[in-house]
């Protein structure tokens, strides 16, 4: 794979990660998952789940954009 397309992909990542967390935290101050808290003590797992997937995303596009070639 090509230098640039290394770059393409890891700003691509970078993007994808940051919009799953800020996805995730606009799903925490959801009203189900305020109920959901009230009543369980925790919160959905889809905002979990797409904290994680966010962090993972953002961690690999910012190795790849970093990486020395």
């Amino acid at each position: 794979m090509s230098a640039q397309r290394l770059k393409l992909l890891a700003i691509v990542l970078i993007v994808l990660g940051a919009a799953l967390i800020v996805w995730g935290l606009n799903l925490s101050d959801s009203v189900t998952n305020e109920i959901l808290r009230v009543f369980n003590g925790s919160s959905m797992n889809e905002v979990v789940y797409r904290y994680i997937a966010g962090a993972v995303s953002l961690a690999a596009g910012l190795f790849l954009f970093l990486k020395e070639k």
